[in-house]
């Protein structure tokens, strides 16, 4: 087979890497890919949201199955426009991408099917959404409706705070279009959890849980983030509680759509905050998460290829996954400012070492190439936010964290930052 994976961040490195293990698999190509993907597939110089170029390219090429990794191209109907012409592809159509695309969408489809959440109000109107925060105090949540790159959800600890994010959001339109709707909902209080699954529209076939962590700094403390570090399998999630999202969330969102006369087929990804209360709903997403997805593919021994494929044809009520028993953990590298201004093409030293280490596979996420050879050393420098992933295997989170973090040591890049806590809430447990 020849495949297609959409994307350039640690996310799609994972994927090709995961992919790369398939017997059924001849080729990979990346578009655009990054460094870490130039080892294992052939990067192609297409951005990810232009649906038309990439469509050529997968006529030209004769491409057996694309991979979508992002959701701006998801939201824009790039699966719709390869079904059209009759090439097969993985993730959701962007009637289903709404669920990303519209958190106004997810909400009011949540609303309407009884699916645990926040409390929440919708605004169109600056002035509506600061009587509503008036109204309800304040912890409290500020939501841009559209995409903004998982930078568009502000916490707000005080009223002036929510009333300052809404005023960013709506009036200075930090998130351009994004922000002509706001959700604001209450703070839910408790641990969260990544609960990710294959569905075809039918069955569903939950992956491993795992945990993200948002915030830029140690202690959940600094700017919300496209995601810090990861772990799984996340101990908060029970097999109870896993029984318990799966029968009042994740089973009645993908029906709730398909009574909407929307097939959802790919993944859906629910962002749970498990509350005393039980399970609440955060936000759903059309797509893989990042950084989860690494620790989560480092753990899976089944071939994924199969899964995209039964995913697909509707067949997946017959699949089951394999798990390594160990625990993943990846930590996040960034540039120096990130999420704010930050440099790039700052040349990256040490990734080559981490080859010598069992069990630890450095993703890249936000990396370059100063040449077409791409090799390791001075030759891969900076090229985004979130720069690379180190991710390790352990027979406990305690064994991966000390494991990822050694490997950590070894790498290095001007303005390098990372947190120092990733994994830190599983200890607890295995206590």
């Amino acid at each position: 087979m020849k495949i297609l994976v959409v994307g350039s961040g640690g996310r799609e490195h994972a994927l090709v890497w995961k992919i790369a293990q398939s017997p059924k698999v001849d080729k990979i190509y990346c578009a655009p890919g990054n460094a870490g993907t130039a080892q294992l597939a052939e990067n192609v110089s297409i951005k990810s949201d232009d649906i038309q170029s990439l469509l050529k390219f997968a006529r030209e090429k004769k491409i057996d199955l694309t991979v979508v990794g992002p959701e701006a191209p998801l939201v824009a109907g790039i699966v719709n426009l390869f079904e059209k012409e009759g090439l097969r592809v993985f993730g959701p159509r962007q009637e289903g991408a709404q669920i990303e695309g519209s958190k106004v969408f997810a909400k009011q489809i949540m609303t309407k099917y009884n699916i645990p959440t926040a409390q929440s109000g919708i605004f169109t109107r600056p002035k509506e959404a600061i009587d509503y925060i008036n109204e309800m105090g304040a912890p409290i949540v500020v939501k841009a409706d559209g995409l903004a790159a998982g930078k568009g959800v502000i916490v707000a600890k005080t009223k002036q705070e929510a009333i300052d994010a809404v005023k960013l959001i709506m009036e200075k339109m930090e998130f351009g279009s994004a922000g002509e709707k706001v959700v604001i909902e209450e703070r839910l209080v408790g641990e969260e959890a990544s609960i990710i699954a294959f569905t075809d529209g039918k069955s569903i076939v939950p992956l491993a849980s795992s945990q993200d962590h948002k915030r830029v700094f140690d202690n959940d403390e600094g700017p919300n983030t496209g995601g810090m570090g990861a772990y799984s399998p996340a101990p908060v999630v029970t097999d109870r509680l896993m029984e318990q999202i799966d029968v009042e969330v994740l089973r009645p969102f993908v029906a709730g759509l398909r009574q909407e006369g929307i097939e959802y087929k790919g993944v859906l990804y629910a962002g749970i905050m498990v509350t005393k209360q039980g399970p609440k709903v955060l936000e759903f997403n059309a797509r893989f998460g990042d950084p989860e997805t690494q620790p989560i593919l480092m753990r899976m021994k089944s071939d994924i290829v199969p899964i995209f494929e039964a995913v697909i044809d509707g067949k997946l009520d017959d699949r089951e996954i394999e798990w390594d028993e160990r625990a993943a953990v990846c930590v996040v590298l960034t540039a120096g400012g990130y999420p704010g201004k930050y440099e790039k093409g700052v040349p990256i030293r040490g990734i080559e070492k981490i080859d010598q280490l069992d069990g630890v596979v450095v993703f890249h996420a936000g990396t370059g190439c100063v040449s077409s050879a791409c090799n390791a050393g001075p030759d891969i420098v900076t090229a985004g936010g979130r720069v690379l992933g180190v991710t390790a295997l352990g027979d406990s989170i305690k064994f991966a964290i000390d494991k990822a973090y050694r490997a950590v040591d070894l790498i290095h890049f001007q303005g390098m930052h990372y947190r120092k806590d990733i994994g830190k809430k599983a200890l607890k447990y295995e206590r």
